[in-house]
């Protein structure tokens, strides 16, 4: 069987276009580093930058990210459009996708997608929980999220729905309740940002008054695990956890304060394979009736080894500590599933 191939995502930034709402936590210029809608010739330059990396990448789509690309002038929709048909014609790529605000998606808009090979349409959702929209300024309702999936479903795309955590007035009972209601909507895909105090938003100004907290990281990785196993045992993958780590973000003056780091998805798989390593290797104790092992040994799928491993092997030693271990291997096995473990 040929291995599954790695797709290419192309991304072109829209920041704050298209938007008729200043949220709570948004800075868009900071988080892309671009303040303008790009031209025709910019977006030429950096698809074929893309496409110069690409090898043996498929399928490869253009993505406008940012904003809220149905938010925008039916004219500028069809201007980057156009822009990125040059390359579907010419078979250098396979599809388009965006990401839009719920109440942009309607009948008069979808009409105009239709011509083009719109693959994938991303839903900023961030809650499904009316007061925490309200209070975040997000300018739609849980329903504006309910209708705009009915209308996607009925075209030939794939549906990404995204939300928050740590939102003004959100906790994680509501978060859990935003996501029991995204897998409602059975959306194709999720990604999960925590909320950022990035300097130049509005939340920064009630940071700085003491009037919001964020979520600590420890937290956030703790609730994180719970959201991405829920959508886990409902068959909807989770793409991303946090934003893609950049230059202006890992800047100290860019996030103030909040769950921030450049590799928070591998913080959290580490947790859920170290609850995995705890569960598996409490069991072998028990089976084997002895109080703690003078050596234990786990195996793994090749891919999952840092998984296991943790932040600075962390996992090892909180293994080692827990059950009083003197020496714990690790090993790979590249029959494994990627999600399990085995003790030796």
């Amino acid at each position: 069987m040929e291995p599954r191939r790695k797709p290419l995502i192309i991304p072109v930034f829209i920041p704050h276009l298209g938007c008729p709402h200043h949220c709570i936590f948004c800075n868009q210029q900071q988080i892309s580093g671009v303040s303008g809608l790009p031209d025709k010739t910019e977006i030429c330059a950096i698809v074929e930058k893309f496409l110069a990396f690409k090898k043996n990448r498929f399928p490869v789509e253009v993505s406008f990210f940012g904003g809220s690309f149905l938010g925008l002038a039916p004219d500028k929709i069809l201007e980057l459009l156009d822009a990125v048909m040059l390359f579907f014609d010419a078979g250098k790529i396979n599809g388009i996708r965006f990401s839009t605000r719920p109440e942009t998606v309607d009948e008069g808009r979808l009409r105009l997608l239709r011509p083009y090979p719109v693959s994938t349409v991303e839903l900023g959702v961030q809650s499904m929980n009316n007061s925490a929209l309200r209070r975040a300024c997000r300018g739609h309702t849980s329903q504006d999220t309910v209708q705009a999936v009915s209308l996607l479903k009925r075209e030939n795309c794939r549906i990404g729905l995204q939300m928050m955590t740590g939102l003004p007035g959100d906790d994680d009972v509501t978060c859990l309740e935003t996501a029991r209601r995204i897998i409602a909507l059975k959306p194709d895909m999720v990604r999960i940002y925590p909320t950022l105090v990035l300097s130049g938003s509005p939340l920064a100004v009630l940071y700085a008054k003491g009037k919001y907290q964020p979520q600590s990281l420890e937290k956030c990785v703790a609730l994180l695990k719970h959201l991405f196993l829920l959508f886990q045992e409902n068959r909807i993958t989770v793409i991303r956890m946090g934003l893609q780590a950049s230059e202006g973000l890992d800047d100290p003056a860019t996030v103030l304060a909040g769950p921030y780091h450049p590799a928070l998805g591998h913080l959290v798989f580490s947790k859920i394979f170290l609850d995995r390593a705890v569960e598996h290797i409490k069991k072998n104790i028990t089976s084997k009736n002895v109080p703690a092992p003078a050596a234990v040994t786990l195996i793994v799928h090749p891919q999952s080894l840092s998984r296991m491993q943790g932040q600075n092997k962390s996992n090892i030693s909180i293994l080692k500590q827990r059950f009083n271990i003197r020496q714990l291997d690790l090993k790979t096995d590249a029959a494994l599933d990627r999600d399990a473990i085995v003790v030796a």
